[in-house]
């Protein structure tokens, strides 16, 4: 059974499709992760060359192994030199997960106008492998966009018909993080986005969205999925409650990471539900504990889960192991 909910944010109409099943009631099990141990860096604020600048900083990213088994990490640089929205995507690449230092590959991409991407407006890739391609998600500063790659170091962007990358907008402004999760057949596709100016009228200020697929190409209309809570109170913008979401499916629950705060107090909320698509609207239902960090990314080397975030003063990227604690409710 599904509740058709009409919202209306910044003048436009849109259904938010809410799944209304078994899954609404929760679980009497829940997975708070916890970080296992100390940080140790493995990236530096990189030398952007002409575009290098003292106030750019290595935010929103991603990371993945490559066929060759190295790790390769994209990290969105604001504030540079570049014009425009000021980002680009810089690269790294290491060996092991454990070590430190890895070694800086050079600017990996930037916006391409020509296809109706923002100029220096690219944010927050995130890749997956799916068979033998590697894909790319990532914000063009409107838009979520692919590109793709055999051997997960060299992407090429994924044209439609209008000769564009892009795969959908909206329906807030400066759509972006995009992060995929594949359950069975089917591609979730979580996002944030924010009002394009604050409006006390409206009580929704910014949410984690998702739309799914079978086939990479054609997608759902936007549901949200979490929004508001606590964490809403919690943030330094009215657009920042939901920034970077980033899903772990544990056993048959998913954890959500949504981002709050960057910085030496940064801040990131977690939830723990059996439904990938509600985690608590407009309230803490869900939510299991918060951390310390920014914008995380969660990857699983062999049996082993780790947590990679940004420094705390946005001039690299660090990691630490993570578990997941069983928690009766």
């Amino acid at each position: 059974m599904k509740q058709i909910v009409v919202n209306k944010i910044s003048g436009i109409v849109f259904l938010c499709i809410c799944t209304v099943t078994a899954f609404a009631q929760k679980s009497k099990v829940s997975y708070v992760p916890v970080i296992d141990g100390d940080w140790w860096n493995i990236t530096t604020n990189p030398d952007l060359g002409k575009y290098t600048s003292p106030k750019q900083e290595p935010v929103d990213f991603g990371i993945w192994q490559a066929a060759d088994g190295s790790l390769q990490l994209w990290s969105c640089i604001r504030g540079t030199k570049a014009g425009g929205y000021t980002r680009l995507f810089y690269s790294w690449e290491g060996k092991n997960i454990t070590d430190t230092n890895w070694a800086p590959k050079g600017i990996a991409m930037e916006g391409d106008t020509t296809m109706g991407e923002a100029k220096s407006g690219l944010q927050a890739p995130f890749v997956l492998k799916e068979r033998n391609t590697y894909y790319m998600f990532y914000g063009d500063w409107n838009r979520i966009c692919l590109a793709k790659s055999k051997d997960g170091k060299k992407f090429e962007r994924v044209l439609n018909k209008d000769h564009s990358p892009a795969l959908f907008s909206g329906p807030m402004a400066n759509t972006r993080d995009p992060m995929v999760l594949k359950v069975a057949d089917t591609f979730y596709c979580y996002y944030s986005a924010h009002l394009a100016k604050n409006d006390p009228a409206i009580p929704i200020k910014s949410a984690v969205f998702c739309r799914w697929s079978k086939d990479l190409k054609t997608w759902s209309d936007p549901v949200i999925v979490s929004d508001g809570g606590s964490a809403a109170k919690q943030t330094s913008w009215y657009g920042g409650a939901s920034e970077c979401p980033f899903v772990v499916k544990v056993n048959d629950q998913y954890v959500l990471f949504r981002n709050q705060n960057y910085g030496p107090k940064g801040l990131n909320t977690q939830y723990s539900s059996l439904d990938p698509l509600n985690f608590g609207i407009d309230n803490d239902q869900y939510q299991v504990s918060q951390l310390n960090v920014a914008a995380p990314e969660i990857i699983k080397i062999k049996d082993q889960y780790y947590i990679v975030a940004l420094k705390p003063h946005l001039d690299g990227m660090r990691v630490a192991k993570l578990k997941f604690i069983k928690q009766e409710n």
